[in-house]
């Protein structure tokens, strides 16, 4: 059955390539995302004179700085979903189920990052409307070497080859990430198909809308520089969908389900942080100002939500802990995800102290007010921290608050904007992620037998142990 499920997705796949394709018609990147896109090149100083012809376009300038820098930065994105993302799971479930997490997280990654060459990068940067683009760069049709994709100054462009690569390392991530939410308790092959649908229906979607030049949500205004909604919320909200339909784990609430490693969390928490400055301010699409006023601004909400979780763990349990500490720094890098490009330094520590409080309350009073069993606290750090984030977004981006909004920038209106921008991921991903989960739940089965999961993944689903004995 499941051959024959998997030989059937897969030609559906190549046919819808192949009809991608046919409609591929020139090299020429359209804007590569709305946030992404280059304004329009400036007019000569000097007009020439009526009778002389029009003077051509000056060619776009492929800067070999800029385009190392992204190179660089695609693969810090990388690192923190392997090993990163990998080892802060790993170290956070109980060690018969550490191999399961660590193979859910490369391979959902790797097959996610074949899914947005083939059909995925076309979708949501290939043209189209207001939700979803068109299939003519469906198995990157058309793109060559000589293509290029827009940045944020005009006339400055990067290979389009490296900007496919570098939103294929977020799509890959984002998808990685909603394994924590049901680890230690289903399929490996459930948790593959569920990742490609929610990738094709919810991912890909929200990107379009956020990031390109005629997205929905873009045209309303709403300001993500890297991924507060399109990653974060969009996660969290699958990730808390999937808790609720998948069920709580056995034992839950009973059995000490307590982290085997917390020194892997830890390494894997400082991988993500560093490989964070690769997804925020790689997402400048340059090595400029923009890049390096992200660059700061990840390194302080990070270190000031690490020191706020700290300090509201300490006085509300009496001590600070190592898991606590980690979680906060991952909360902060969460929450200054969609304002690094926009917000002053001092307005993203103010996010991070906001992030590392309310994060802290998210895994904890949250957690239990919902019910649900969200075993890596996914929703409690992505989704409270993504929401965080992106609210805060619409404040600090004031130019009297040290943000880089206009002159005219206001507050309540931003603020108004990103809550629909959470409002649209938070509706959109939920109805994408309960149906797949029900359509795979269907199909294949979503969970492992009982006597499968007390036994440990690691064993009952790749057949091997994370340590020998």
């Amino acid at each position: 059955m499941m051959k024959k499920l998997i030989a059937t997705f897969a030609l559906g796949l190549t046919v819808l390539g192949f009809a991608g394709t046919s409609l591929a018609q020139d090299t020429a990147a359209s804007p590569p995302a709305a946030a992404m896109a280059a304004p329009a090149e400036a007019a000569p100083a000097e007009a020439a004179p009526a009778e002389a012809a029009a003077p051509a376009e000056a060619a776009p300038v492929v800067n070999k700085g800029d385009t190392a820098w992204m190179m660089v930065a695609t693969l810090l994105v990388l690192f923190m979903a392997v090993p990163g993302l990998a080892l802060f799971y790993g170290g956070l479930v109980r060690s018969k189920n550490m191999l399961s997490v660590l193979m859910q997280v490369m391979c959902v990654f790797s097959m996610i990052v074949v899914l947005w060459a083939i059909y995925g990068y076309s979708l949501a940067f290939g043209g189209g409307g207001a939700f979803i683009g068109v299939l003519d760069k469906a198995f990157l049709a058309g793109i060559t070497p000589d293509s290029v994709a827009d940045t944020f100054s005009a006339g400055f462009k990067l290979p389009e080859y490296v900007f496919v690569a570098f939103q294929a390392t977020f799509a890959g991530i984002t998808c990685a990430l909603i394994v924590g939410s049901f680890a230690e308790r289903v399929k490996f092959s459930a948790v593959l198909l569920f990742c490609a649908l929610w990738f094709t229906f919810a991912y890909i979607p929200i990107a379009h809308m956020v990031w390109f030049a005629d997205g929905y949500l873009f045209k309303a205004g709403a300001l993500d520089f890297a991924g507060g909604t399109v990653v974060h919320i969009n996660a969290g909200v699958a990730g808390l969908v999937g808790a609720y339909v998948i069920g709580k784990r056995v034992g839950y609430g009973r059995d000490s389900l307590t982290p085997h490693s917390l020194t892997l969390t830890m390494v894997g928490a400082a991988m993500l942080w560093v490989g964070w400055f690769g997804f925020n301010a790689g997402s400048a699409l340059e090595a400029n100002g923009t890049a390096a006023l992200a660059f700061i601004n990840t390194l302080l909400a990070t270190a000031i939500a690490t020191l706020a979780w700290s300090a509201g763990e300490a006085l509300t349990k009496g001590k600070a802990s190592m898991l606590g500490a980690a979680s906060g720094a991952v909360a902060g890098l969460v929450a200054i995800t969609p304002a690094c490009g926009s917000v002053g330094p001092m307005g993203a520590l103010v996010i991070g102290v906001a992030a590392g409080l309310l994060c802290l309350w998210g895994v904890n009073g949250l957690k239990r007010m919902l019910g649900a069993d969200d075993s890596l606290d996914v929703f409690g750090v992505h989704g409270v921290g993504g929401i965080v984030g992106a609210l805060l977004t619409g404040v600090f981006t004031a130019p009297w608050l040290g943000g880089t909004g206009a002159e005219d920038f206001s507050i309540s209106s931003q603020v108004a904007t990103q809550a629909l921008a959470v409002g649209v991921t938070i509706v959109w991903c939920a109805v994408v992620a309960f149906i797949a989960y029900k359509v795979v739940d269907l199909i294949i089965g979503l969970r492992v037998a009982e006597d499968e999961e007390r036994e440990g993944l690691d064993i009952a689903s790749h057949g091997e142990t994370a340590y020998s004995k």
